[in-house]
């Protein structure tokens, strides 16, 4: 029988992608956005067979009567504490109502639970939704994809293209990342959804890399020899990003602000995936560090 899964922040990038991946596995879509959400973003759902419904994301009953007979919720919403844990709880709430079985939440990041509470605030407001959904007695996975692979192009310490140089901290340059791709993800979560039960964490990255291999793969493509830079020592960065925080108490309200990028690449530099999930469902073409860093490096 031809599965329904809820898609909750389907006009976003992943959610889009996500949606496109159930259809293409056979699933039935439904798509849940916000009241007066922008005409032009509901297009590409409409024209992949989406269902869509427009609720209020404060009313559990719309939500809850959205939800009836879906078999899975996958939550695509981004955000700070009114949407990761909020809105969230309204979602699962309706869910739950509804006899939904069960959801995926939004952790597409690295596995944040070996890491210390406070050493990255969006990290520690997925973990205050995790123990929500674990007092509802819902089946739940969680998917942790690392970095989302497209960081690398944005000219960060892990891969400056401007300055030519790699960066690491610590004793880290043959420290393994996980960087996994948008569409490796939404492939992936749609697979997982479609399962009748599936583990409580999943773990997943296109490739893993070192600063060091990336230096060579880069010298490889290009024929350009980055710098390799050691930054500083982590407790030396983790002290610089706590007072880069507290000297910016307006990045509070920000979903990225400057401090929280650096949390990111402190909690890339302090937890791996030491054990990948990739093969767990269907066949997924994974997306190699070679033909990635290809794809915008000449």
């Amino acid at each position: 029988m031809e599965k329904n899964i809820l898609v909750a922040g389907a006009t976003g990038n992943l959610g889009l992608m996500i949606c496109k991946a159930l259809v293409s596995q056979g699933a039935k879509v439904t798509a849940l956005v916000r009241n007066q959400s922008d005409a032009q973003k509901l297009t590409p759902l409409t024209q992949i067979g989406a269902n869509v419904i427009e609720v209020d994301f404060n009313n559990t009953s719309e939500i809850q009567n959205a939800c009836q007979g879906v078999h899975c919720v996958v939550s695509a919403l981004a955000g700070l504490a009114d949407v990761i844990i909020d809105t969230q709880k309204q979602l699962l709430d309706g869910a739950v109502a509804a006899g939904v079985n069960r959801v995926i939440p939004s952790d597409f990041c690295t596995d944040y639970q070996p890491l210390t509470a406070g050493k990255n605030r969006n990290f520690d407001l997925r973990r205050a939704f995790r123990e929500y959904i674990d007092s509802k007695g819902i089946q739940a996975t969680s998917i942790f994809n690392g970095a989302f692979a497209d960081i690398l192009k944005y000219n960060t310490p892990i891969l400056n293209l401007k300055n030519k140089s790699i960066a690491y901290w610590g004793e880290k340059a043959d420290w393994k990342l996980d960087f996994t791709t948008m569409e490796n993800t939404a492939a992936f979560t749609a697979s997982v959804a479609l399962q009748d039960e599936s583990p409580r964490d999943l773990h997943i990255a296109s490739f893993q890399i070192s600063p060091k291999i990336l230096k060579e793969k880069v010298k490889k493509i290009n024929e350009q020899d980055f710098t390799m830079q050691k930054l500083s020592e982590l407790d030396e960065f983790s002290t610089n990003i706590k007072k880069q925080r507290e000297e910016n108490p307006s990045g509070e309200q920000e979903l990225y602000a400057k401090w929280q990028q650096a949390q990111y690449m402190y909690s890339m530099y302090t937890t791996q995936h030491t054990k990948l999930d990739n093969q767990k469902f269907g066949e997924i073409e994974w997306t190699s560090a070679e033909k990635y860093l290809k794809s915008f490096l000449k």
